[in-house]
């Protein structure tokens, strides 16, 4: 009687054992080898599209925040194969989840996918911005043509009003004139900053009238001082006449690169590729990194049942 008990036993263990074995299979606890080698498979893409989003999202914003040329570009190329390597990971990982049936994987692969499509939208729009450069080479005119036109202006009105009469209104028109070019130079600095477009011209045409005071400054400068007097002793020093006109010069180059500032300014590259960086592409790249961390994280825990 014990022995027929005894194996009684063992044949329900055994049945036993491979009832749960089976609802294991079907739970997805013990994955065969296919399974196994596709989840395998599942992490490192998505492991690799989270690395690839992230190296998109740093390059394209160094693109934005270059302060040459060179080195906008040479970002925002790195950006663009960053992209596309990110488009290829996301490519191949979507029917592995589904031959796996991870639902939940899915769901979160899905809001990083409508996510990732406006992020590129905006990158679309962004990267051609940042290379232009706009902004900058506005600055940079502003800091060195531009001012070097005012720095010769200043050398030539003080020339001509020391060969002015003392009795007359020289300096002061000079002063003035001097005054209205300088106010062009903070008006740039303004302009260049500026996204709004009714502030824009409202200084653009600030900037009208203070170019109509130092040309007003110079006609009257003419009228102070005689076109009769000479120059210094042997020709060798500049003389009021010629003064005058390296001030005409100089101010014809002053008013040249700030039209150049300006329409530079106007196409305002890097100030709004800037706002859009800082604005909802920054939204949309955290809500893209939040999906990539759920569905790693799910898939983690795949991996940890199938090891059990």
């Amino acid at each position: 009687m014990k022995k027929i008990s005894v194996v009684r036993n063992v044949r329900w263990l055994v049945a036993g054992g491979l009832a749960v074995w089976s609802m294991a299979i079907v739970a997805g606890c013990t994955p065969g080898p296919a399974v196994l080698t596709n989840l395998v498979e599942a992490r490192r893409l998505a492991s690799a599209l989270h690395v690839e989003f992230t190296k998109a999202n740093e390059a394209a914003n160094r693109a934005v925040m270059g302060d040459t040329d060179a080195a906008s570009v040479d970002a925002a190329k790195e950006a663009e194969q960053a992209t596309r390597r990110a488009v290829q990971s996301l490519q191949q990982l979507r029917p592995l989840l589904t031959s796996l049936g991870y639902q939940d994987e899915l769901q979160s692969l899905n809001g990083f996918t409508q996510r990732f499509t406006e992020f590129q939208t905006l990158d679309a729009e962004i990267l051609p911005l940042a290379v232009e450069n706009t902004n900058l080479k506005a600055q940079r005119l502003s800091f060195g043509a531009a001012q070097d036109a005012v720095d010769a202006f200043s050398t030539a009105l003080l020339a001509s009003v020391k060969q002015a009469p003392v009795s007359s209104d020289a300096a002061n028109v000079a002063a003035t004139s001097r005054a209205a070019l300088l106010e062009m130079q903070v008006l740039q600095a303004r302009h260049i900053a500026e996204a709004d477009e009714a502030a824009m011209l409202r200084m653009e045409s600030q900037m009208a009238a203070s170019e109509g005071v130092a040309r007003k400054g110079l006609a009257r400068l003419r009228a102070l001082i005689p076109a009769s007097v000479s120059a210094g002793s042997g020709g060798s020093s500049v003389g009021p006449v010629s003064s005058l006109e390296s001030a005409d010069v100089a101010l014809e180059r002053f008013i040249s690169a700030n039209q150049q500032i300006v329409e530079l300014s106007r196409r305002n590259s890097n100030v709004r590729s800037l706002a859009l960086t800082l604005g909802r592409k920054r939204v949309v790249a955290a809500e893209c990194a939040d999906q990539l961390r759920a569905l790693e994280e799910s898939l983690g825990k795949h991996g940890s049942q199938a090891t059990r």
